[in-house]
């Protein structure tokens, strides 16, 4: 009988996305793509059940929900985001961003370059 391969933590984000609908799935795949290619020393795996992008530890987060996407970059991305989120649903470390709305996929690289710079202050 052959041993079952445990699924590498990438792969566990395949899974993540693809259990969505397709609209769903682009959005998600979008924001991987993006982060990926800001920051493409990092690496996936799923923290807390979501996609975490791992970079000095945790960089961000972000998951999806009937009505909107779940971007989660720590309380301090949010705080220096104040103004620029403002017109989304927030709290102290995530913001939302509704499925009927364009993806704001500069302010997502902005938020993750700002924890980037974080990171890398704190390493």
């Amino acid at each position: 009988m052959k041993e079952k391969q445990p699924m590498d933590k990438s792969q566990a984000v395949d899974v993540y996305i693809q259990s969505f609908p397709e609209a769903v799935q682009a959005r998600l795949n979008s924001i991987r793509q993006a982060i990926r290619s800001l920051v493409p020393e990092a690496t996936e795996a799923m923290t807390y059940g979501i996609p975490t992008f791992k970079f000095h530890g945790n960089l961000v987060h972000y998951a999806a929900f009937e009505h909107h996407i779940g971007f989660y970059p720590t309380p301090s991305g949010i705080a220096a985001f104040r103004k620029e989120i403002s017109r989304y649903k927030n709290a102290k470390g995530s913001v939302q961003f509704p499925h009927n709305e364009e993806l704001p996929l500069e302010l997502i690289l902005s938020i993750t370059r700002f924890r980037v710079s974080e990171q890398l202050s704190n390493a």
